[in-house]
């Protein structure tokens, strides 16, 4: 439902690796359609700042699953449909360099109508790309 139900999703190509609520993760490919910098094949900055907020979305999403367990799969599923973002910082550190990118969302606290996380971006070797932290609309 992720990847393909949220378009957006899919036209970045976002591919879930992580349902863990410690540490929810998203990956990407690079792509010809994503360099924002002809000359040296970057990553386009808007990009990176899409798989940074959708990551901290994700996170929130899969708090909200964890941390509402006990309810109805009804109930669960109308609390996702309200998660949208309220709040993003992104601090670019590196040029978006790689074949592939990781990017990892940690939630640091999941209050009754907000979340707060923060995020990471790495390219397949580690290299820390870029960080964020947003704040995610929950009730």
């Amino acid at each position: 439902m992720f990847e393909h139900r949220i378009c957006f999703n899919e036209v970045l190509g976002f591919r879930v690796e992580s349902f863990d609520p410690a540490a929810a993760s998203l990956s990407f490919a690079m792509r010809p359609d994503l360099v924002g910098h002809y000359l040296h094949g970057r990553l386009h900055g808007g990009v990176i700042s899409a798989a940074l907020d959708t990551v901290g979305g994700f996170a929130a999403t899969v708090g909200i699953g964890e941390k509402f367990c006990g309810d109805s799969a009804i109930e669960v599923a109308h609390r996702f449909g309200r998660v949208g973002t309220v709040d993003l910082r992104v601090d670019y550190l590196q040029p978006g360099i790689g074949k592939r990118f990781l990017a990892t969302g940690r939630i640091t606290r999941l209050g009754g109508r907000i979340a707060s996380a923060q995020m990471t971006l790495e390219n397949e070797t580690g290299v820390l790309i870029a960080t964020g932290c947003g704040s995610y609309v929950i009730s």
